[in-house]
């Protein structure tokens, strides 16, 4: 059994245990080569230009409690810890989307009350911005709970940069998420749009 959230919708998570949620795991999946186009004969194979794979990466924004914020995402080596301010770490950075796992951000759910909110967004590094053939897919785990699950049913490929969910302190106790599926043109306009106030410099991974 899964929950499928619909854009808008929020839902609670149902802590299971005295000693919290336990460890909240954000899997990232998505199909790393998008279409070619239909090729007309050998001259068109020639000169068309070649299909270059999707580099999606998963990244969130922190605020704790005690007022600190920031960004874990590969993009600048900015990995977390997860016991540990900001209690929020990336496993790593897939370049291809084709590992099996795909990319998992884990969130210290026994750490729910020095946690006020985390944004967690996926932004295209490199490849063609087609949304709808990278066909994203967010998981949420935690234990003894039903899957939550985000799929990216609205495209703007315009736009490189979605921001997915939104996870907020719930009286100190749980976290409620929050499925957003917004399109921005970077960190920064994604940041204006939810009030973050970090400033933001070109990086590099």
């Amino acid at each position: 059994m899964a929950i499928n959230l619909q854009k808008g919708q929020k839902i609670d998570l149902r802590k299971t245990s005295a000693a919290g949620l336990g460890e909240i795991l954000v899997n990232l999946n998505w199909n790393s080569t998008p279409i070619a186009p239909v090729q007309r004969g050998f001259l068109a194979s020639l000169f068309s230009a070649p299909q270059n794979g999707i580099d999606l990466d998963l990244g969130c924004l922190y605020e704790l409690k005690d007022g600190k914020k920031g960004a874990v995402q590969a993009l600048g080596n900015s990995f977390g810890l997860l016991k540990a301010p900001p209690y929020v770490s990336l496993d790593g950075d897939d370049r291809t989307g084709a590992a099996a796992g795909g990319e998992n951000l884990r969130i210290n759910g026994d750490q729910v009350s020095k946690i006020k909110r985390v944004l967690v967004y996926t932004f295209i590094y490199s490849g063609i911005a087609n949304w709808q053939q990278a066909d994203a897919v967010v998981t949420i785990k935690y234990p003894g709970a039903e899957d939550i699950i985000v799929r990216m049913d609205s495209f703007d490929s315009s736009r490189k940069m979605c921001a997915l969910a939104l996870f907020e302190n719930n009286n100190d106790v749980t976290f409620s998420v929050q499925k957003i599926v917004q399109f921005f043109s970077g960190h920064q306009e994604m940041d204006t749009a939810f009030g973050w106030g970090l400033k933001w410099v070109a990086g590099r991974k």
